[in-house]
């Protein structure tokens, strides 16, 4: 089994989780971030003030699968999430030792489905 985390923008969320619906993936956890990178920040401007923000919001994506479903996981990324520009994010493969699921003690693999 291995874990994915995505870091994406915001914008091209609906996109991606479609085409992960396509590809058979059904669980996801989402939450709100916010970081930078070579993106750095931009400067914004709140009644006639300028300011910077340093952080922008994103969104991380995690997802704990088989290792059949990693490839697929990564071209839907690849393809719906990215916009061609600095910022666009990153994706994060880690390997998986176990999974339970608690309410029904099953382990392994059959936890995730």
């Amino acid at each position: 089994m291995k874990k994915i985390e995505a870091i994406i923008r915001p914008e091209v969320f609906a996109k991606v989780r479609e085409g992960l619906a396509i590809a058979g993936i059904g669980g996801l956890s989402v939450t709100e971030i916010a970081g930078c990178g070579r993106q750095r920040g931009r400067t914004g401007i709140f009644r006639g003030n300028t300011y910077e923000m340093e952080f922008l919001s994103k969104l991380k994506l995690e997802m704990v699968v088989e290792n059949s479903q990693v490839q697929p996981i990564i071209d839907v990324l690849l393809r719906d999430a990215s916009t061609g520009d600095v910022g666009d994010g990153k994706i994060f493969i880690y390997p998986v030792e176990q999974a339970i699921r608690i309410r029904t003690k099953e382990v392994g693999a059959i936890a995730i489905e």
